[in-house]
């Protein structure tokens, strides 16, 4: 991309060559590419992502002021996923073949073909504007923040848009929970523990479980990450003021420096994911510290 393009002459044909310049020179554009790359990598270092061209505000502080919103909503979601998938995938595993497997499967089916845009809609209509149990978008109506009331009042308005998540995930976690466990109920140790006379709450504690959890616990590790990604629609949806709007709106408006302090934030919270997920692996499976 010409830097005349990438600094606002595209978008601005009115711009000077003066006005350009003085850009080129505030964001350190006039450099050589070598030294802008030494620069880039000292400012990361530093959590110095530049100042967004829309705002005019640093990166770092508008990333850091739309950070908590979105992981603590959508951590709260894969929270809820996590165990509900677990228990819907088990009990369609241990009643394989019945109607309560059959209804859990197609349950899981439609969780997975729907999308959440559609489904947020559908809900937004009827749960806001037909029946007016939650708000129709937002973050708040109390102002100002102070006290328990305030963010009671935040869980309120987050709630819809965490039900379309935990709706939308559960589908495909569930179906991938049912294959592990009808493969684990296959093993020999399994029908060893039913000779036995083990009842089947002791089953699915002692032999289900520990073999489900280290799977599962890699799959959510890696998908932490994808919550940024994931909560674009949906933010856009609900007009809640996290990185997933933010994300969007600097897009659509070509602010590059917040766009690269979002994208560097997902790759962050890669290496978080993984070393979480690695930490919680020790814990469940003592084989793997020899």
């Amino acid at each position: 991309m010409a830097p005349n393009s990438f600094m606002g002459g595209e978008l601005n044909p009115n711009m000077t060559q003066e006005a350009i310049a003085k850009l080129q020179s505030i964001y350190g554009l006039d450099k050589p590419l070598l030294q802008q790359y030494i620069d880039w990598v000292h400012n990361l270092l530093s959590l110095n992502f530049g100042v967004s061209f829309v705002s005019g505000a640093e990166v770092s502080t508008v990333v850091a002021d739309r950070l908590p919103v979105t992981l603590w909503m959508n951590i709260t979601a894969m929270v809820i996923t996590f165990v509900v998938s677990l228990w819907l995938g088990i009990q369609s595993a241990l009643n394989h073949g019945k109607k309560s497997d059959s209804f859990i499967t197609q349950f899981s089916l439609l969780s997975f073909a729907m999308p959440s845009y559609y489904l947020a809609l559908v809900l937004m209509m009827v749960l806001s504007v037909t029946w007016g149990w939650f708000p129709i978008a937002g973050m708040h109506s109390l102002e100002p923040p102070e006290g328990i009331g305030y963010y009671l009042d935040m869980a309120w308005h987050l709630t819809l848009p965490i039900i379309v998540m935990v709706f939308v995930g559960v589908g495909s976690l569930v179906l991938y929970i049912r294959s592990l466990t009808l493969e684990i109920l296959k093993s020999d140790y399994i029908y060893f523990a039913r000779a036995r006379g083990i009842s089947q709450s002791q089953i699915i504690r002692h032999y289900i479980l520990p073999n489900l959890l280290p799977p599962i616990v890699t799959i959510l590790g890696l998908s932490l990450p994808g919550l940024i990604g994931g909560s674009v629609i949906l933010e856009s949806i609900f007009g809640i003021e996290g990185m997933g709007q933010l994300f969007y709106l600097s897009a659509m408006s070509r602010d590059y420096p917040v766009i690269m302090g979002i994208l560097m934030m997902s790759a962050f919270l890669t290496l978080i994911g993984n070393q979480i997920a690695d930490a919680v692996l020790l814990k469940l499976n003592p084989f793997v510290k020899r």
